[in-house]
């Protein structure tokens, strides 16, 4: 019988990249099961997606009860409850300033984000960094700059969006204050010689860089953008469909900086796997989005909200403390293998979303190590992905739902994998 993988060449495009060949029909807590009843810790989450665990019973059961109720309503059409509600628990977890639109993917929120900027600010300038992510439509491949494959061929029709440099206090000489600085000075270098402050509608930063290598930004950072939003009426729009529901030990990444932005967007982990994303914007922007600037079929679907409703219930306090003890473990043990191993060039992240990046002896990306590491990872049954512009760097992005048990078997699995990846590849 064939496998899944092999069954997919006839059918579907090599557009769908999978990080791996492994076909799987069942997932529990922190594991997937493959055709054969194998069981694979997944340390890659869908992505981030799965944050409550594969088929969480609480999610499940709501989906459930949703389901015999009402599977679609259309929220351009009329109002029905599990949408209302999610609405009201993000509200009053997010912020009283806040109100909220549902869309559907990441994408799709950050477009809505930047329509909304421009919409309410009548300008046309965007601001974005490099080595980020923010999507595949058009307008969010514009705002990318962590591969250049996004864009490859589409140019041509790219909204136009300007790129500063974000901090990378991990690969550089000089000290984080002079990192900042300079980012900073470049974009006000872009304000003087290429686009006035005064035609610029929005900001877009991921407070955590996830494809671009896991980087979190320095608070000061973070801050200072703040500030120069607020001193030429830009409005300030944090990407959170990666480090926000839980990841970082906050609901979002933005609780963990004490920065406030005008415009978050959220999905992945929204709700635990069923399609949906929201923007977040502050009442006073959200208030003059006029009727009909933004839409979409599917977007708040009733079964998607429901299981958002049991997501937000499931993310206590406790919870997110949880996670902030397990990724402080994780992140400890991990720093072991870093004092071992000299081509473990940093480890850094928030929570749970932890990257480790490799290089050698002179500091060229070891992108072959990190490939041959995931992929004797695997054969061990634990599921890695790499990110990172040079795809040199590890990427842990559990279930937020594993403990200790689930995270000393990941890391000496990883271990294994790495000493293995050594002996075959070195450290090229």
């Amino acid at each position: 019988m064939k496998s899944l993988y092999e069954r997919s060449l006839a059918v579907l495009p090599p557009v769908a990249k999978r990080a791996t060949q492994l076909g799987v029909v069942a997932g529990h807590g922190a594991y997937l099961t493959d055709e054969k009843g194998e069981e694979y810790l997944d340390f890659a989450a869908g992505v981030g997606v799965v944050n409550c665990g594969h088929n969480n019973p609480t999610v499940v059961a709501a989906v459930e009860k949703q389901l015999h109720a009402l599977v679609h309503g259309g929220h351009n059409v009329v109002y029905y409850p599990s949408y209302i509600e999610l609405a009201e628990k993000l509200v009053k977890r997010v912020g009283p300033d806040y109100k909220v639109y549902f869309s559907n993917s990441g994408a799709e929120a950050n477009e809505g984000a930047v329509k909304l900027a421009l919409s309410v600010t009548q300008r046309s300038g965007i601001i974005a960094f490099t080595h980020s992510f923010h999507g595949r439509t058009l307008l969010t491949a514009s705002m990318t700059a962590s591969n250049a494959q996004y864009r490859k061929n589409y140019a041509g029709v790219l909204p136009p969006v300007y790129h500063v440099d974000f901090p990378d206090v991990y690969n550089t000489s000089l000290t984080p204050d002079q990192e900042i600085t300079r980012c900073l000075e470049q974009l006000e270098q872009l304000f003087h010689n290429v686009l006035a402050p005064s035609q610029v509608a929005c900001i877009v930063v991921e407070p955590v860089q996830g494809e671009g290598g896991y980087v979190p930004a320095p608070q000061k950072f973070l801050v200072e953008l703040r500030a120069i939003c607020d001193r030429f009426g830009i409005l300030l729009i944090f990407d959170e469909v990666q480090s926000g529901y839980g990841r970082t030990g906050h609901l979002f990444a933005k609780d963990y900086y004490g920065v406030e932005p005008d415009v978050l967007t959220s999905a992945k982990g929204i709700a635990n796997g069923i399609p949906l994303s929201a923007v977040l914007g502050k009442r006073k922007y959200m208030d003059r989005w006029e009727p009909g600037a933004h839409g979409g079929t599917f977007g708040g679907n009733p079964l998607a909200c429901a299981a958002g409703s049991a997501v937000l219930d499931i993310m206590d306090e406790e919870f997110l403390q949880h996670v902030q003890a397990t990724g402080a473990y994780f992140t400890a043990k991990l720093r072991q293998l870093q004092e071992k191993y000299s081509v473990i060039s940093s480890v850094r992240g928030l929570g749970l979303m932890i990257g480790v990046e490799f290089r050698n002896e002179t500091g060229k990306p070891a992108t072959e190590l990190v490939a041959a590491i995931r992929k004797e990872a695997l054969n061990q049954h634990l599921i890695l992905l790499n990110c990172g512009v040079f795809h040199n760097v590890i990427r842990f992005i559990p279930p937020l739902i594993i403990g200790k048990k689930e995270v000393d078997k990941a890391v000496e699995i990883f271990a294994k994998s790495l000493a293995v990846s050594l002996k075959e590849v070195g450290e090229n």
